[in-house]
Parts: structure tokens; sequence; C-alpha cells
């Protein structure tokens, strides 16, 4: 059986920050933010935005956009990193939403009989909630289900991730009729327990905080939306467990060098130039090259194979994040867009070309999956305007 994605939408905020200007505040050279990293602007979110409305707007697009029956929707899973509430799932909050708003049009309360949850796991909850509808439309031929990523990626001001601030959201329609990506079944998986970044519940006394009613409990309970990080112990992590995903992917497989046999590699990308930079590894391993020291390091980064590898296989798919910053759990989907958006503008023919998908999620977990592109994939990507939009 079939099962892939169906149809696909995307919403990102209209307000943005030029990083230039930004790093002009910071006393930045705007060159090592632009051609360093990669970063042109950072989506900002408005006042009245936060991951539900993200979520709400990716949602209503897909339906409106394909025509969709939401009565014929089964479940709508939400990966995000930045819900709401502690208990209600932010996914819910999207869905009552878009209820109100399409009323008029089909009736009250149409996922009366959905199944909505959230999943969360850093930048990889999304991932992890379409494994999971993936499997759903396996069991249940002909249902339909919708994974959502969503999340506004926020850091202290004067951070160094302050500059890959970013926001926004995807939405995809998983079922056995997918008109964008057939995905394979072969997953490999990597997880272990680290702190390269984490939203920990901060507790200080009631004495450290002027002008607290008596009534106050001795300990205050702070919870923050930004992390704490490491940024170069997470890439290393990052690093890892791609890597050990990865030779879990090849021990299923049995291929020397399966990712010459993908059109694109999409990653999660924190930044736009992430994703080339944490495959040197992978590409001296499997080329027999010397990666002991920074040096042999940089000599693989720089040469001639790799840079036509990068251009080839990557460097369109980093073009939506250069414009828009990190998107947590939605910029591994958003770099899926803007390859296929670039393939589109282009008149490429991409049909029974295969994709290969490099996850992570800090904590950490790294899941590596590949798909098909489907013969109707233009009919999808002809709906987005990806690049018009941002």
């Amino acid at each position: 059986m079939k099962i892939g994605i169906e149809a696909a939408s995307f919403y990102v905020p209209k307000l943005y920050l030029e990083i230039r200007e930004l790093a002009e505040k910071r006393g930045i050279e705007p060159a090592k933010l632009e051609k360093g990293l990669g970063l042109h602007k950072m989506a900002l979110a408005d006042v009245h935005e936060d991951a539900a409305t993200f979520a709400a707007e990716s949602l209503y697009k897909l339906i409106t956009d394909y025509n969709i029956n939401p009565k014929e929707i089964s479940r709508i899973y939400l990966g995000t990193e930045s819900a709401l509430d502690a208990a209600k799932p932010t996914a819910t909050f999207a869905m009552q939403m878009v209820e109100e708003k399409l009323e008029e049009k089909f009736g009250k309360r149409i996922f009366k009989n959905c199944d909505v949850v959230d999943l969360t796991f850093a930048c990889i909850g999304a991932v992890d909630a379409l494994q999971n509808c993936i499997d759903f439309c396996k069991a249940n031929p002909g249902k339909k289900a919708v994974v959502i990523a969503s999340d506004y990626a926020k850091y202290e001001l004067a951070s160094s991730g302050e500059y890959t601030q970013g926001g926004g959201s995807v939405a995809l329609l998983v079922s056995d009729n997918p008109q964008l990506l057939e995905f394979e079944n072969t997953w490999g998986v990597a997880t272990e327990s680290v702190f390269d970044f984490f939203k920990p519940r901060r507790i200080i006394n009631k004495n450290q905080i002027q002008n607290l009613p008596e009534t106050s409990p001795d300990k205050i309970e702070i919870y923050t939306d930004e992390p704490v990080f490491d940024g170069q112990y997470s890439n290393q992590c990052y690093q890892n467990r791609i890597r050990e995903a990865y030779e879990h992917y090849k021990s299923q497989t049995n291929f020397e060098k399966p990712y010459e046999n993908w059109r694109f590699l999409i990653f999660h990308l924190p930044y736009a130039f992430h994703g080339k930079r944490v495959f040197t590894e992978l590409f001296a391993i499997e080329n027999n090259l010397p990666f002991e020291n920074l040096d042999d390091q940089k000599a693989v980064a720089k040469s001639e194979d790799y840079l036509k590898f990068i251009n080839e296989k990557i460097e369109t798919s980093q073009r939506a994040s250069s414009e828009i910053g990190n998107m947590y759990t939605a910029s591994i989907f958003m770099a899926l867009f803007s390859a296929l958006q670039t393939s589109f503008n282009e008149n490429e023919n991409l049909t029974d070309q295969k994709i290969g998908f490099l996850a992570y999620g800090s904590g950490s977990k790294a899941k590596v999956f590949t798909a098909k592109i489907s013969e109707n994939w233009r009919e999808i990507a002809g709906k987005w305007n990806l690049f018009e939009v941002l």
C-alpha cells in the first residue's frame, strides 16, 4: 500500500527583521551571519500570533487550497515545542479556530470525531507525528490524517541563538493517495539522553522577588520559552545522532552509499547552512577521507567533490530557511518545500526520484528516512508560491 503526502501547505508570519540590521545593532559583522550561516531575515510573530495561530493558518490553508472535506480528517497530530499550555494540547486551540472559520460552510464542530494531540521532542516532534500517522493510514486504508509542525523559535536577547530565531508552520495531509510524496518503509533511528538544548522549569525563592504578596508560596516556579542551550555541544550531538541514524538506516537497506541515489538531502535546519556543515563527516566516512582533525574537516568541506555534492543535493533546500530563520519542528519540512518549489520554478522533472530526510531533535534523537516523489507533485507544489510569499 502506498502511503504519503497527498497535499501540503505552510504559513509564515508577515513580520520580519533583516539580519543585517540585527547584526549592526549587536556589533556583529553582517557577513558572519549572511555568508557564514546563510541568514538573511528572521520571521517574527505579530502580537496576536503564537504556535496555535500558526498551526490554524496552515491547517485552514491546507483545507481550502486543496478542497479537502474536513470531516474526512481522522486525526490532527501536531509536533511543537512551543505549547501554549502544560495540559491542553495546542492542537485543540488550532482545531477550534479552524472549526469556527469553516462553520458556515461545513456546520458546527467539524472535527468532533477527529483524534487530536500534540507530540513533543524538540525539533523532531513533527517527524514523530508523521511516522505515527503513516502507520495509522497503513492500518486504516482510506483514512486521512493531518500532520502539523508549528513553532516560534525564541532566544534570549543578545544570546548566540538570537540571530537564528524564526517561526511558522506547515500542514501535511497524509493518506493512501500520495500526490506529492510516497514514503518508503525503512527508518533509521538513534537516541541518547543529553542536555544540549532544553527548557527547564526554574524555581526561585519568594524573597528574591520584590513586592510579592505575603500569600505567595515560598518558592516560585518560572517557565520561559527561551531555551538553555550549548550551541557547539548541540551541533556535535546533532552530528552524532545523524551519523548513528544513517548507519542504522544503511544496516537495514544494505546500500553502500544511499545518499548518492537521493535527489535531495533534506535536513532540520536551525540555520540555513547547518545541513551542509554536519554532513561533511558522513561524506568523509562514505568516501574513505580523513576526518580526524580540524584541517581534515576543512579539507573535506572545501573539496571540489563536496561542493559539487552540496550544489546538486542540498543548496536549494536552504533558500527558504535563509528568509525565515529557525522554525524548530517545521524547519525540515520547509526545507522540503524550498527544494521542490525551486525545481517547480525551474521546470525540473522529479517524478520517481528519491528524497532522503535527516531529522534531528535536541535531547536527543535523529531519524533518517526516504520518500519517492509522486507523478502529480507539480499539482501540489504549484499552489505554494513559496518565494513570492517570502
